[in-house]
């Protein structure tokens, strides 16, 4: 009868669905999606927005750059901007000022910050401005974006906005990073070892370092979260989902199964991890006089800090540092996750519509101008969002220069770009912060825990995964 029930609902949902395609406007009843006014952008009604980022010095200049550009165009938008500081300073202040009011109109995000915000429904729907077809007066642009504009856009980086559940657009990717394989390539010519691909490679790799340096870790891996969560990707093992409002996927038998095996691998001496090293990898990495690691995974948009220079006197160059994509679980699988900063807009009960479609606008700018996404490339050591940045010749001239040495982040930033058909991103809902916390706790649990008396390794991984699972659901 249950089963008859649910098959029955989910006809219904089907028909719902291809009415909606049909005509009916898919956010006609959805909070906070935003309905463009008859009137449209008023060019001539002066507006100001305010814009709240993490952006240091370098990437501000980057920036102010571009709101002259913009303000060439819209000369009656005013906008303020100000940098909050790191990630969880700016989730902070924002989650702080939505709940007294006082929201920036533009926010840099993630996923997971856009899920909580939501919340208080304060994150406006974009997909009626996407789509809006008003010509802006005075001007030769459209509100929405063009199908030009769209398809220029990597696919998997514009699709994350859409990774919350219900298939309503919530932010624009601004610049991506992902996780890359940084190794010694001059340690690994002379002793002739072969970049793994796989992770079975890299485990026969690790053991053959170790002979011949017995005091090394051969891997540092910098984000235990995302290690998990590659993971499950690769392995189609199961970890979250956003249907039904959110869901934990991760306490399975497979996951179980590769922990158990990290943690042989760690107790062997394979590697460690930020939070088993106590700092980031990439330190070990470039070190040059004591113990160290020769592959590392780390962000894409860290190259700088696994630079061999870093730790030399003189500045001189330890040696050359190769970056390949990190290892897979299967090759015909290949997954590989995709991070950095998108841009949302939100509202309060006081913003006007003429303020939401002035922070469109600029969103729509630094999303789309490809000299923008170039500078912002170059000066941050993101991949831009868009295809064809790398038509853009100062961009392709610098990619070009891209190696091993003064020009790592150019490189990296190639390996980057040559693997986005294999990104993802994790599901993003009201929960899926603490998933991710989770999974990198029970990790770190299961990697270097006590066996409790009287039991064995297999007790304290179910009791980690458990524990994880309570914390998701309290």
């Amino acid at each position: 009868m249950r089963k008859r029930l649910v098959a029955i609902l989910t006809m219904l949902v089907m028909l719902v669905g291809m009415f909606s395609m049909s005509g009916c406007s898919q956010t006609e009843n959805v909070p906070n999606a935003f309905i463009v006014p008859e009137a449209g952008f008023n060019p001539n009604e002066e507006v100001t927005i305010t814009f709240t980022h993490t952006m240091g010095a370098k990437l501000q200049d980057v920036l102010n750059t571009y709101i002259e550009e913009f303000n060439k165009i819209y000369p009656n938008i005013k906008i303020t901007h100000q940098s909050a500081g790191g990630w969880s300073d700016i989730n902070g202040q924002i989650n702080t000022e939505i709940a007294g009011g006082t929201q920036p109109n533009i926010a840099y995000c993630y996923p997971d910050h856009v899920a909580m915000y939501n919340i208080a429904k304060s994150v406006v729907v974009l997909d009626n401005l996407i789509a809006s077809d008003f010509v802006i007066s005075g001007t030769n642009e459209t509100l929405g974006l063009t199908d030009a504009q769209k398809k220029d856009f990597i696919a998997s980086y514009y699709n994350e906005g859409l990774a919350y559940g219900d298939n309503l657009m919530y932010t624009m990717p601004l610049s991506k990073s992902t996780e890359v394989l940084y190794y010694d390539k001059t340690f690994f010519a002379e002793h002739n070892l072969s970049v793994p691909t796989t992770w079975d490679e890299l485990w026969d790799t690790c053991e053959k370092i170790l002979k011949i340096d017995p005091t090394c870790y051969p891997l540092g891996y910098d984000a235990e979260d995302n290690w998990f969560i590659t993971l499950c990707e690769q392995m189609e093992s199961g970890y979250t989902s956003a249907e039904n409002g959110g869901q934990y996927l991760f306490d399975n038998a497979k996951n179980k199964a590769f922990v158990k095996e990290l943690r042989e691998y760690y107790q062997k001496g394979y590697f460690t991890t930020q939070e088993l090293y106590g700092s980031y990898t990439s330190n070990l990495f470039v070190e040059t006089t004591d113990t160290r690691c020769y592959m590392c995974v780390g962000s894409s948009g860290g190259a700088s800090y696994q630079m061999s220079n870093n730790d030399t006197a003189d500045g001189s160059f330890a040696f050359e540092v190769g970056v390949a994509p990190i290892p897979q679980y299967n090759k015909n699988n290949k997954k590989v996750i995709s991070q950095g900063p998108s841009l949302c807009i939100l509202k309060g009960k006081d913003t006007t519509d003429q303020q939401v479609m002035a922070s469109w606008l600029f969103v729509k700018f630094l999303c789309t101008n490809v000299d923008f996404q170039a500078e912002f490339s170059m000066a941050s050591g993101y991949m831009p969002v868009l295809k064809s940045v790398t038509e853009n010749e100062a961009y392709a001239a610098w990619l070009e220069k891209g190696n091993g040495y003064e020009y790592l982040v150019a490189k990296c930033v190639q390996v980057g770009i040559d693997g986005r058909d294999n990104y993802f991103v994790s599901p993003a809902f009201n929960g899926s912060s603490t998933a991710r916390t989770q999974v990198g706790a029970l990790l770190l649990k299961c990697l270097s825990g006590e066996i409790p008396s009287g039991g064995s390794v297999d007790t304290l991984i179910n009791q980690a995964f458990q524990d994880a699972m309570d914390e998701c659901e309290y």
